[in-house]
């Protein structure tokens, strides 16, 4: 049993190169204030350098009251968080807006987006509980709460997350059945976000849901579901069938007796039955000359008994 790879794998709405180079680009604009300073700074020295009109040490300490806030002012946008490593140890989380740091003595530790973030992952020829091979194809949205224990309490976060999402995936598909798949997705969901928030709790990061998009089956075994299917539909309708003869076969009880002793009633039962037989197109029947007779007979009866001008002694005959 084989699936080709090529047809599971879902195109991509957007580019993510293209989508990470417009990222860092406008990352670059937290810098702005800095090299203001700093390339005001060099050109302030160069210029008093050069004219001579002022000691070295004025302009030396001239250029430093520029440099040193370049260097020792940052940036970080609203949904950014920054832990600060001071002497290699976790000193505070800045963030967001402007914050200083002590140049050479203070790092800031990257950058963390705080925001919610969405992964995909899958699961690549996984076998179910009944032994049911499968691609699985999923989301998941998550975010960090805290920055710090998200840089320091994990190497690599963002590798580690969609990798600790598809372990599970993987556990939780080789404890279920395929049909278990294909109808309890919402459960099944809910219980992988259990187990990703067991693992990445500690890391500082929380699952918000997770989301099953599409589950791939081989081809060789679409025929024997669809079989299968076929079959439960046949079984429901069958069973819905048998119902119906059992309320129908009530009804037909309950109308036995009330034509039991009325002879005219049965008779004219009887007649718009052939009547509606007769009415369908391409329909003959063959029935006895003495039926219009008959028909006539009991049409009459039934009026005059609805009338109450026929005595109990004159229904007879028929």
């Amino acid at each position: 049993m084989t699936i080709n790879v090529k047809e599971f794998q879902e195109e991509r709405e957007f580019n993510p190169f293209l989508w990470g180079l417009s990222k860092n680009l406008f990352a670059l604009r937290r810098y702005i204030v800095n090299k203001i300073l700093l390339l005001t700074g060099i050109v302030l020295f160069f210029w008093l350098h050069l004219s001579g009109t002022v000691p070295m040490s004025v302009a030396i300490l001239a250029t430093a009251a520029f440099i040193v806030p370049g260097l020792a002012i940052r940036i970080a946008f609203e949904w950014e968080r920054v832990p600060v490593l001071r002497f290699g140890r976790l000193h505070k989380t800045r963030g967001p807006g402007i914050f200083f740091v002590i140049p050479f003595v203070d790092i800031p530790y990257d950058y963390v987006d705080c925001r919610v973030t969405v992964t995909d992952f899958t699961a690549e020829k996984v076998l179910t509980r009944d032994a049911v091979p499968i691609y699985v194809d999923a989301i998941i949205f998550w975010m960090i709460w805290d920055a710090a224990k998200a840089k320091l309490e994990v190497e690599n976060y963002r590798n580690a997350v969609p990798l600790s999402a598809k372990t599970a995936l993987r556990d939780i598909i080789g404890k279920s059945t395929l049909a278990q798949l294909l109808t309890d997705r919402d459960s099944i969901g809910d219980e992988l976000q259990k187990i990703l928030d067991a693992k990445t709790n500690p890391w500082g990061i929380t699952s918000l849901s997770v989301e099953i998009k599409d589950i791939v089956v081989p081809k060789e075994l679409e025929d024997s579901i669809s079989k299968e299917a076929q079959a439960e539909r046949e079984k429901n309708a069958r069973i819905i069938l048998g119902s119906a003869e059992v309320e129908l076969a009530k009804k037909y009880a309950e109308a036995s007796q009330m034509y039991k002793g009325n002879e005219e009633a049965m008779m004219l039962r009887s007649l718009n039955m052939l009547l509606d037989a007769v009415n369908n197109k391409g329909s003959m029947i063959l029935v006895p000359s003495e039926v219009p007779h008959l028909m006539n007979k009991a049409v009459a009866v039934a009026l005059a008994k609805k009338a109450g001008s026929l005595s109990p002694d004159e229904n007879t005959g028929i």
